[in-house]
């Protein structure tokens, strides 16, 4: 039976730890273009596209983060990933904070950018669900538009913002709006980010205003064995705005771990 998720495999298993990406919203799996090519040189890299987003199928109503984590875990076992270095943005942090829990051993390092662990605050319940409503109603385009700024910053390169506007108006609306509800239920992590020992890197942008720089260095402080990266002249998607210093660091941690298991 074929995977439900659409996603890119690609890489030699030559005894490092595969990489698998998780991409945030309302994105799809070309949001990590420059990590895909870069670390699929020398590693397997996995990189899927959620559901709802990209080419994998819609499931409308509310797509949680655990149907979200069920997904990738469904992915990986079809594909023989029995242990891997896992890295989320965003919702894909969040998402890879549930995968956490659920993995166990299987996730040897955890990379977790631009993202926070709290659960929904009821004022956050309700803008997630009168988003999902708007979207559904108008379409993608007008809430890009708006948001376009702040996803990366307003001086980032041109290619770069054109890059990030043609993800989000190429995703269904049924589908960000169902991860929109899905995500509004969402738990807190941050026990869960407390009780793990697993090898961890925090990176963010600094002029991200979605995930604040003191979000990280919370999240930073809560884990048992964390590095913290701080991007400078990016926001919220510094792996695209920063790629050359996002790899940098993200390859620098995945050696690190590589020598942990080797």
């Amino acid at each position: 039976m074929p995977p439900f998720l659409a996603y890119d495999d690609k890489g030699p298993e030559n005894g490092r730890l595969p990489l698998v990406l998780v991409h945030g919203h309302p994105f799809d799996r070309t949001m990590w273009t420059p990590q895909f090519a870069e670390f699929s040189a020398g590693r397997r890299v996995i990189v899927p596209d959620l559901r709802g987003y990209g080419a994998s199928p819609v499931a409308p109503g509310t797509v949680t983060l655990a149907r979200h984590a069920r997904d990738l875990e469904s992915l990986l076992d079809h594909l023989g990933a029995s242990a891997f270095v896992l890295a989320g943005l965003s919702m894909g942090g969040q998402i890879a904070m549930e995968c956490a829990g659920r993995f166990g051993a299987r996730v040897r390092g955890l990379v977790l950018a631009d993202t926070f662990p709290e659960p929904e605050t009821p004022e956050g319940v309700r803008t997630r669900h009168a988003l999902a409503d708007r979207l559904l109603a108008e379409g993608m385009s007008g809430y890009a538009d708006e948001v376009l700024e702040r996803m990366v910053a307003p001086y980032a390169d041109p290619a770069v913002k054109a890059h990030v506007h043609r993800m989000m108006t190429g995703t269904d609306p049924e589908g960000a709006a169902a991860s929109l509800r899905g995500r509004a239920a969402r738990p807190d992590y941050r026990p869960l980010l407390a009780r793990l020992t697993t090898p961890a890197l925090v990176v963010t942008g600094a002029d991200d205003t979605y995930t604040p720089v003191a979000d990280a260095e919370a999240m930073h402080a809560a884990l048992t064995d964390s590095r913290l990266h701080v991007v400078p002249g990016a926001a919220h998607l510094p792996n695209l705005e920063r790629p050359e210093e996002f790899n940098r660091v993200l390859g620098a941690f995945l050696d690190e771990v590589d020598g942990m298991t080797g």
